[in-house]
């Protein structure tokens, strides 16, 4: 498995984990702590992600919440562009990611300094997408999900759905590689297009997502799998989140795309120890 990324001609190891700090540039996401809509604000919550230690930083002007609604182009490239411009200029070794569906939000972020694309529709949103990675030799993430952000949770009806992931996987693999695509990370989409129940079985057998040969992202940060399950508010549930991130590491998880970014490095400090100790065991037959 490629544990190393090119990103922006530097470049970014995946071994250990790294930590994805999340900057939603919009009025609307489900995590109201993590909106930011001004200047100040954006700095502010970016340098504090950098100093927590997030080795990258995803801005994102489009919420995907289920439900959430539907932006022009316009007005996503108003939101996103200048953000991106900002934070490069004021943090120009952050490593920046852009949280687009639209190949051309992505490139004007990557005009302004963004060197990763992060695609919740897995190119299939916008087919211009998969040939701007190429062009710009940019590292590309591409998630599982069904239908719309409007619409995915009336798509959650699986045969198999281990089986239906890897399968899109591979054809999205497939269809990136032709297009010339060369870094490519995996994110299983938990909560897009997926019952609770369907996203602990996810999380139970995330490791056959190693099939792909492709690194994993996972998004497990504050979702609504762990605030439902524990009865509890989205505000409440930092706890649940950090329990499900040492499970998805367990499980190889090489990015946690998050909005707490200090609690999740300490989980990977942790892991990482975990790991240290098992290496270091002798091996008896």
């Amino acid at each position: 498995m490629n544990c190393t990324l090119n990103a922006g001609g530097r470049l970014l190891a995946l071994n250990p984990p790294v930590v994805m700090g999340i900057l939603n540039i919009t009025p609307d996401s489900f995590y109201a702590s993590s909106r930011v809509q001004d200047e100040k604000a954006l700095l502010q919550h970016a340098e504090k992600m950098l100093e927590d230690g997030a080795a990258i930083l995803d801005v994102g002007g489009y919420s995907s919440r289920p439900g959430a609604e539907d932006i022009s182009l316009h007005e996503e490239l108003q939101r996103v562009v200048p953000a991106v411009q900002l934070l490069h200029r004021h943090f120009p070794d952050a490593i920046i990611s852009v949280d687009t569906f639209r190949a051309e939000v992505a490139r004007e972020a990557l005009n302004e300094g963004a060197v990763i694309i992060n695609d919740i529709t897995g190119g299939l949103g916008d087919h211009a997408m998969a040939a701007l990675a190429a062009e710009r030799h940019v590292p590309y993430i591409c998630m599982h999900m069904r239908g719309t952000p409007q619409t995915m949770m009336q798509h959650t009806d699986y045969t198999d759905l281990m089986g239906e992931l890897l399968d899109f996987f591979h054809k999205r693999i497939a269809a990136l590689h032709e297009a010339g695509v060369k870094d490519i990370i995996l994110d299983p989409g938990f909560g897009f297009a997926k019952t609770p129940e369907q996203n602990f079985e996810l999380l139970s057998r995330l490791e056959l997502l190693h099939l792909t040969g492709k690194p994993l992202l996972v998004g497990l940060s504050r979702k609504s799998m762990i605030w439902k399950t524990l009865g509890i508010t989205v505000d409440e549930a930092l706890n649940g989140t950090t329990a499900l991130h040492m499970t998805a590491l367990l499980k190889g998880a090489c990015i946690l795309r998050v909005h707490d970014v200090k609690e999740a490095v300490q989980t990977i400090k942790l892991f990482n120890r975990l790991t240290e100790a098992e290496a270091a065991i002798p091996h008896r037959i």
